[in-house]
């Protein structure tokens, strides 16, 4: 079988809700972001099999078919298709992998993978107005509606014995470490501008003046004795991420330096009432399946949905806290649903290039208590 590599990834700043991105529409960003893309790596259009594209709430401006609609606003020819996916916060990850699965098997000789969302534009859970998603055999399955990620978050902790400071303090931390990598030029070479926002240049969510004591005075978001609050949540954002997939030969022909060969990749269910459970068994699979110790992973991403994930994620595998989310993650930067996924890579894969890092793994939770997870290896 082929193998696939990643030869340019970018993403956008990300945009704070009603932020600087409010008025760019998620079409046109993912046109500007898939654009910029085959500017960065030369490529023409006539040369992309497919768009793989990830959004999850598809609904109002993100309605129909993001992925398409983003490549015939880009200009390109009619003739390169472009398909939408939802794996709910994994969507774009699972991008990633469908784009994967088509260069390795022969369908695609090169691919662009990627996502968007808008949630300022279409707001989280617009689609719950128009109907019930459960659907009354699954209720009757599991005694009640208990799929909702914020009660489940508080279940997380509870499980885990994760106290309100140890939450905050994850939180503080990642605040810290998105902080220092913004001022070390750690992102300078993955994050592109957008003409339309063009005071954007850094990801705008990060609170450089948080501190404990202001973590401390906010409410329970979800339960009056909970511990999970705003502060230690992942942060309602806008943004865009792409990555360009394709063989080691067609990189060759095209003059492409590979970043990163795409090395094992599972998807899992968990537990739904726990929801956002998932990363760990994923991370058992995929750990397995490529043979690679976890010793040997010099690199961790697993999507801040909400502080629980990460920490109960360490508790289970016992990985070495130092290498966790190096950069910070959605608590500091966002969490735009439908790009998360692609934005988390391209943060992995060039943190990977800029020390020399081997193997990196990716694993993001998803609603309905399924994971992805992805092994990495350095090729630079």
């Amino acid at each position: 079988m082929r193998e696939a590599v990643i030869v340019e990834a970018i993403r956008t700043p990300i945009g704070r809700r009603k932020g600087a991105l409010a008025d760019v529409h998620p079409v046109d960003l993912s046109a500007h972001v898939l654009n910029t893309l085959l500017e960065r790596t030369g490529v023409e259009p006539d040369d992309v099999d497919d768009v793989v594209w990830g959004c999850v709430t598809q609904l109002g401006d993100q309605s129909g078919n993001v992925g398409r609609f983003a490549v015939l606003a880009a200009g390109w020819p009619e003739s390169i298709p472009g398909v939408t996916v939802n794996r709910a916060c994994g969507s774009s990850h699972q991008a990633i992998e469908f784009a994967a699965m088509g260069v390795m098997s022969g369908r695609y000789d090169f691919a662009i993978a990627g996502g968007v969302e808008s949630m300022t534009r279409v707001p989280l859970g617009a689609t719950r107005a128009v109907g019930e998603p459960y659907g009354p055999a699954m209720i009757a399955r599991y005694g009640g509606p208990m799929f909702d990620q914020g009660p489940a978050a508080e279940r997380m902790a509870r499980k885990w014995s994760l106290s309100r400071t140890h939450l905050d303090e994850f939180a503080l931390s990642s605040h810290a470490k998105a902080a220092r990598a913004t001022d070390s030029g750690a992102f300078d070479s993955q994050v592109i501008s957008v003409p339309a926002a063009p005071e954007l240049r850094t990801d705008e969510g990060i609170r450089r003046d948080s501190s404990t004591e202001k973590l401390a005075g906010l409410k329970p978001a979800f339960a009056d004795d909970g511990v999970v609050t705003a502060g230690n949540s992942s942060q309602i954002s806008d943004g865009a991420a792409a990555l360009a997939i394709t063989t080691p030969e067609r990189a060759a022909q095209l003059g492409l330096p590979p970043l990163a060969r795409l090395h094992t990749s599972v998807v899992v269910g968990d537990d739904p009432t726990l929801v956002l459970s998932a990363p760990i068994p994923a991370t058992a699979k995929v750990l397995e399946r490529s043979g690679i110790p976890l010793a040997d992973i010099g690199a961790y991403e697993v999507n801040e949905a909400f502080a629980p994930v990460p920490l109960a994620w360490l508790a289970e595998t016992g990985a070495d806290p130092a290498k966790l989310n190096p950069l910070g993650g959605a608590i500091a930067v966002g969490h735009p649903l439908g790009a998360s996924g692609a934005i988390l890579m391209t943060r992995m894969i060039n943190h990977m290039r800029d020390n020399g890092i081997r193997y990196g793994l990716q694993a993001i939770c998803e609603a309905g208590g399924t994971a992805n997870a992805t092994i990495v290896e350095l090729l630079q």
